[in-house]
């Protein structure tokens, strides 16, 4: 999403930017069509866009627990970098200076996050940073493997406090932080166990934040030389709850569509209700994770727009016709 967005806006303003973002995503459906992975007819009835039930799924899903990606895939073939270079013009994304990017991806060998921003981002960079090792070999860049960056932070949040001129942080987040009830079945549990892990970062960043913000509210740290860090976010957690980690490899244009709305209305809740805090105040609360009985970190309930959406529930076909 990022260099897509950086590439488009340098060839033409927000439209440009939208522009690309939409032919980048019908791209990676298009790839989509020729996966076996694919819904089942009842799922497309119910508008069910999780895949965990398929034969392709199940059989995909049994591959990559037994084989590792270099004996199931000795060619490396990854339909997602043939995408990426045929859409991305990094030439653009280097040229974009209205904004400043900033990908990360995890060092295999040392275990430590890896930010790249600048001229250092290319096409090997953003898919080290999409590199889940169950499925793709590690990513070579200068001789260093690498896996995706969502190991050591998803995001990577620190890189903004050092550029960024504002104290102001927001956050679109899309895997749950809080996911009620215990998981039993093998499916649940692999897919609460990494939701946890790829949110472990985030939430040791949310802590420091969240203690330097204190020492500061103190006195005993200069506001000035350190940042007081105003944090946003936009999550949809009530929205997300019913989609399994299935869901991620269901690259059906429906689906992508659906998202794309999903987080437009999102997004349009959040501006209405938070704008004016912008500059001003946080409207993430972060004191619960120093507390010793530590809070729970949840989100706020849907706004107006989202549970319009959801209490629509569009099916794949009026996706289709939106789109």
């Amino acid at each position: 999403n990022a260099v897509a967005l950086a590439d488009g806006f340098v060839r033409g303003g927000v439209e440009g930017a939208r522009t690309k973002l939409d032919d980048f995503w019908r791209a990676v459906a298009s790839k989509g069509r020729f996966s076996p992975v694919q819904r089942m007819p009842w799922d497309v009835v119910w508008g069910n866009w999780s895949i965990e039930n398929t034969p392709g799924y199940f059989f995909f899903d049994t591959m990559s627990r037994v084989f590792s990606p270099y004996v199931a895939n000795p060619l490396g073939l990854n339909p997602l970098r043939d995408v990426v270079k045929k859409e991305i013009d990094f030439g653009n994304v280097h040229a974009c200076k209205s904004m400043e990017l900033f990908i990360s991806a995890t060092n295999v060998e040392t275990g430590q996050l890896r930010v790249f921003s600048d001229g250092e981002i290319d096409l090997d960079t953003v898919m080290a940073s999409a590199c889940l090792p169950q499925l793709f070999r590690a990513v070579e860049i200068k001789g260093v493997p690498y896996w995706d960056g969502g190991y050591g932070g998803n995001p990577a949040l620190y890189p903004f406090f050092k550029t960024a001129a504002t104290e102001d942080v927001l956050l679109v987040q899309i895997n749950p932080v809080v996911r009620e009830g215990t998981p039993k079945s093998a499916n649940e549990i692999q897919n609460r166990i990494d939701e946890i892990t790829f949110n472990a970062g985030l939430l040791r960043e949310f802590r420091s934040i969240a203690f330097v913000k204190e020492l500061i509210a103190a006195g005993r740290l200069p506001h000035g030389e350190y940042r007081d860090i105003r944090m946003h976010r936009i999550d949809a957690d009530e929205a997300f709850k019913d989609l399994s980690a299935s869901s991620k490899v269901n690259a059906e244009w429906a689906f992508l569509a659906y998202l794309r709305d999903l987080g437009r209305s999102a997004a349009s809740d959040w501006l209405e209700e938070n704008y004016d805090a912008v500059g001003s105040r946080a409207t993430l609360d972060l004191s619960g994770e120093l507390d010793d009985g530590f809070r729970p970190m949840r989100g706020p309930a849907p706004g107006r727009r989202v549970k319009e959406f959801l209490a629509a529930r569009i099916k794949p076909e009026s996706a289709r016709r939106r789109a």
